[in-house]
């Protein structure tokens, strides 16, 4: 897939399907979707296009910065990566575009610019200068500049909206399962290792201490969950504790990982974690040995999950 960061750049005389959308998840909606694309555009030998838009448009907008994404644009690329698509056009989205009429969006960036043949778009899809243009606005410039719609049937529209909802409900109630199966794949984080306060070495636990640098990035409830890892090309097992670790007095929210059976140096490097389960909730113990009793528990428990789940 090839990855081009703003319109203008993109260059290509071949005709496009293209579909347009934040896509945040790349969820089993929107594979839907995607597949719809990948396969119309095989059909009929024309060139597959997704044009996304980042930063969010909220964040521009609204100047929304509590927003939290499922993916960040990053997971988002490699995510629609898989996919078959041939080409992903990631728009800087600012002010000036926002202002662009439902016609000169049309005419600019689809005629103009992606050289469109068919737009592939959901009933309920509104787009141009404070969302002025509709779906039959968009059958007309159809008609006007020679591509065609293919409509997104409303029960696979609802069904994106719907995942989209689900996935942050779910991963809300701890429901990693119910998360995952919702997205098609395990929920992600991708974060540098950083130096901690290595209190976990000190009591037979050590972790490798995530960093997250996107501050969009949606974070898990506070709490342990049972993980996997690539790492130098081997799966990794391990159990992720999110929050403030109470019992030795954290001050801020960490990311730590202990991995089983693992001893590497991770410093700097950068890991992609997925979760499986949710083990249990944060707490504060009387004492340390009281925790380490409770870690040797959730290894136990963590060891049995993957044994007979992963």
């Amino acid at each position: 897939m090839e990855v081009i960061h703003s319109l203008a750049n993109y260059k290509s005389s071949k005709k496009t399907v293209v579909t347009i959308g934040t896509f945040d998840g790349v969820h089993i909606g929107h594979q839907k979707i995607i597949e719809q694309l990948v396969e119309t555009a095989k059909k009929t030998n024309r060139k597959s296009v997704v044009l996304t838009f980042f930063p969010h448009p909220r964040m521009v907008l609204q100047k929304d910065s509590s927003i939290e994404l499922i993916n960040t644009i990053d997971e988002r690329t490699a995510l629609l990566a898989k996919t078959g698509l041939d080409c992903l056009v990631i728009h800087p989205f600012n002010k000036e575009f926002s202002r662009l009429t439902a016609l000169n969006f049309v005419r600019e960036v689809l005629v103009n610019q992606l050289n469109i043949a068919t737009l592939i778009i959901g009933y309920d899809h509104h787009f141009g200068k404070n969302r002025e243009g509709n779906l039959e606005q968009l059958i007309e410039y159809g008609h006007l500049f020679n591509f065609e719609i293919q409509e997104i049937a409303a029960q696979d529209i609802d069904d994106v909206a719907v995942s989209s909802t689900k996935i942050r409900k779910a991963l809300a109630e701890k429901n990693i399962k119910t998360t995952n199966r919702y997205l098609g794949y395990p929920f992600m984080l991708n974060g540098s290792v950083i130096n901690g306060k290595q209190l976990g070495g000190k009591i037979g636990f050590p972790t490798a201490n995530i960093n997250i640098k996107e501050s969009y990035k949606l974070i898990p409830k506070k709490g342990v969950y049972i993980v996997t890892s690539i790492i130098n090309n081997k799966v990794v097992f391990g159990m992720m504790n999110i929050g403030f670790r109470p019992t030795v007095e954290g001050k801020h929210q960490t990311i730590e990982v202990h991995f089983f059976d693992f001893n590497q140096e991770l410093y700097g490097k950068n890991l992609h974690i997925e979760l499986h389960y949710f083990l249990r909730d944060e707490q504060k113990f009387d004492s340390v040995n009281a925790l380490i009793v409770q870690l040797k528990k959730d290894k136990i428990a963590a060891l049995q999950f993957i044994q007979d789940n992963l």
